[in-house]
């Protein structure tokens, strides 16, 4: 399986190894690749759009022409998982006229929902297709305000969903990569096989 990550900004690294893991539980190896350029999206079988700053990710995304290409991937119903300020720049509706989203997941989005650095927390999270909670690191995270026809919660904190799924899309608010737990990666490239004992 080839693996990209989104590598204009954001936690590269973190998200490389838990796409590993989840890869090897099925008995399976993910080569990784950094893409901070186009050409390179076409050849993927996943995606990973993770966490940083959404305005920065979404101007060097479009300014770099890899935009289209993630679109597409999508459309071709290519696995993709959004993390964070991912979540933010794959939403139909980032309510900030400086990310030009890619309409991926059709939900809104309120940018630092849950407060700003100093607010960050750790929660245990139920989520859907999880046998249990998962420990989910929020920093500076957006939370969903609204979900389209069609879209799939996956988990929710204090009633705001945190977690979706779109199609080939799973977006979470929270950032799955910072913990050894590779059951959200797992979810979104993985969701119909089973775990290799």
């Amino acid at each position: 399986m080839k693996a990209g990550v989104i590598a204009v900004q954001g936690d590269v690294a973190e998200h490389a190894a838990a796409v590993r893991n989840a890869a090897a539980a099925h008995d399976e190896s993910a080569e990784v690749v950094e893409i901070r350029e186009s050409g390179v999206v076409p050849d993927c079988d996943v995606l990973l759009m993770p966490g940083g700053e959404s305005t920065t990710i979404s101007r060097l995304i479009h300014r770099e022409g890899i935009a289209a290409e993630i679109r597409d991937h999508g459309a071709a119903g290519k696995p993709i998982l959004a993390t964070c300020a991912g979540l933010i720049v794959c939403s139909t509706d980032a309510k900030d006229d400086r990310v030009e989203p890619l309409g991926l997941v059709d939900v809104s989005v309120d940018r630092n929902a849950f407060g700003r650095q100093k607010d960050s927390f750790e929660a245990k999270v139920p989520v859907t297709g999880l046998d249990d909670p998962f420990h989910a690191v929020f920093i500076r995270a957006p939370a969903i305000d609204d979900v389209g026809d069609g879209v799939e919660t996956l988990a929710t904190v204090d009633g705001r969903p945190v977690a979706v799924r779109d199609g080939p899309v799973v977006a979470t608010a929270f950032h799955p990569e910072l913990t050894d737990d590779p059951r959200i990666h797992d979810l979104a490239f993985f969701p119909e096989r089973e775990v290799v004992a």
